[in-house]
């Protein structure tokens, strides 16, 4: 048997037990009831009928999602699963053991179980309030932070290859001093090429100027909702999505339906909070009143962002994700927040959640070799600066004021409660459609060139933090645009050259 056959086989076995296959069995069933005729022909017939009733199309976004994660797992090691490499793996482990040590010793100090179960009147009164959770003021002074991303930088700083030879040291200028290969700044201009000013994007062009521009996005847009195709929503979204067509076309480009199962476990997930209280809980609660509450954009999400939380610490769906990650979940209400504007149905905006964080935003806090993962985020951030702002680089590290520093909050944070929400909404579309988190280290890259000037007028830590405090006036693509345009410059001299060679006209 080949590997092609071994895949095919285990991905036919996998679809088998998926909830998919039962809805494609049953509408074959009523397909086989409603036809007849030649007995010869029922199998052409159900296919026919499978088709048009859009069940095909279903089964051909399912594989391509399902062949997306195997090409994930593929760059994985088969017998570390999680991880490859033993130093890496090794951290991983210490910084395990550091978050479980600093939530024991909460529990320890405090008297306060990990988890209990309710009594009845407190019951009761969640399940009363459960639409007004944050008019709730528990004391929650004690309780502290696990972990911030200061801490978690820290502990990325300590990495180290035993295999990299001490005076090779010397050749790092940034703060991670890894051999991780990342991409080079013409080989993200190429991937990011429908960035380029050549293309028209949402978000740049929009405006009473360009009113064709936005009616023909929206009337693509409405085409490829249609169609129903994962890949062409992928493509689609490249240069942006009007908002109007955002709900649509994320639950699309990530291949999520909502069914009646999925209703039925959003509702006995809320029986499980019901019934237990979590010390994951109070952690959750004080994240979300110290920083969400207190956010101009966000504060009336307060409800919607404790609920997802809540749910989403209890779904052991989320356990069998964490078989081939050693992420936690902390920190993740700060990527709930955006998801309100999109999302009016909390239903819908859980399990979106949760596709996105276990797809994209779990590797933002996880210490990994992956070219996904915040480390390797970290090392691409510190690589292109170095290529694109050199002196910008050397001016900042001189004076100890490490880029990475600076940036590695809004890495962690894929910029949310950074940026002004319509502005995070693009960012995200782009991360969404190419399947990768890498936009967030061009963007972080953009910025620190964009303040330039001042950044190089800056003599100390806290001038630099000063300049950099602000970034809620951003606007995205101008600037992922920035960084990609001397490509497109390239690209327009190279055609030039050819025409004026006379090879086109060869051909």
């Amino acid at each position: 048997m080949t590997d092609m056959d071994d895949f095919t086989l285990k991905l036919t076995n996998e679809l088998r037990v998926s909830p998919l296959y039962n809805e494609l069995k049953s509408k074959a069933k009523e397909l086989v009831c409603r036809t007849s005729g030649d007995v010869s022909q029922l199998k052409m017939n159900i296919h026919e009928g499978l088709a048009k009733s859009g069940w095909k199309r279903s089964l051909q976004n399912e594989v391509y999602c399902r062949l997306l994660e195997r090409v994930d797992a593929a760059s994985q090691n088969r017998v570390h699963i999680k991880e490859p490499l033993a130093y890496i793996r090794r951290a991983q482990a210490s910084w395990e053991k550091r978050i479980l040590k600093s939530l024991n010793s909460m529990c320890t100090e405090m008297s306060v179980p990990l988890a209990r179960k309710r009594p009845i009147p407190e019951q009761k009164e969640i399940r009363s309030n459960w639409n007004e959770l944050g008019v709730d003021e528990p004391d929650l002074s004690l309780f502290r932070p696990v972990y911030g991303p200061k801490d978690f930088l820290d502990m990325l700083t300590l990495l180290k290859n035993p295999n990299l030879a001490s005076e090779q040291l010397c050749n790092f200028w940034g703060l991670l001093k890894l051999p991780f290969p990342v991409k080079s700044l013409q080989q993200l201009r190429q991937e990011f090429c429908e960035m380029t000013p050549r293309w028209s994007q949402v978000g740049v062009d929009g405006g009473s100027h360009t009113d064709i521009f936005d009616a023909e996005s929206v009337g693509l847009g409405q085409k490829v909702m249609a169609a129903d195709n994962i890949a062409l929503c992928q493509q689609y979204s490249r240069r942006g999505i009007p908002p109007s067509l955002r709900m649509q076309l994320w639950l699309q480009n990530v291949g999520l339906r909502i069914t009646d199962s999925d209703r039925l476990r959003y509702d006995q997930l809320k029986m499980h909070v019901f019934k237990h209280d979590l010390l994951v809980d109070k952690l959750i609660y004080k994240d979300v009143k110290l920083t969400a509450t207190n956010d101009d954009q966000y504060f009336v999400f307060e409800d919607f962002i404790h609920q997802v939380l809540l749910l989403f610490s209890r779904d052991t769906e989320v356990l069998k994700h964490f078989a081939r990650s050693s992420a936690t979940p902390p920190k993740s209400y700060i990527r709930v927040a955006p998801l309100c504007f999109v999302f009016e149905d909390p239903v819908t905006l859980y399990y979106f959640f949760r596709e996105i964080y276990t797809r994209h935003f779990f590797r933002l806090h996880t210490i990994s070799s992956h070219p996904q993962g915040i480390v390797s985020l970290s090392v691409l951030f510190e690589s292109l600066l170095q290529a694109c702002q050199p002196q910008l680089f050397y001016h900042l590290r001189q004076m100890g004021a490490q880029p990475l520093r600076i940036a590695f909050k809004w890495l962690m944070r894929a910029f949310s409660g950074y940026l002004a929400s319509d502005q995070l909404l693009l960012l995200w579309d782009r991360v969404l459609a190419y399947n990768s988190l890498e936009p967030l280290a061009v963007l972080a890259v953009a910025i620190f060139a964009y303040r330039r000037v001042n950044l190089l007028e800056t003599s100390s830590y806290a001038a630099v933090e000063a300049v950099m405090a602000d970034t809620t006036t951003i606007r995205v693509i101008p600037l992922l645009q920035a960084i990609l345009l001397t490509a497109y410059r390239t690209l327009n001299r190279i055609r030039q050259r050819e025409k004026s060679s006379g090879i086109l006209n060869k051909s």
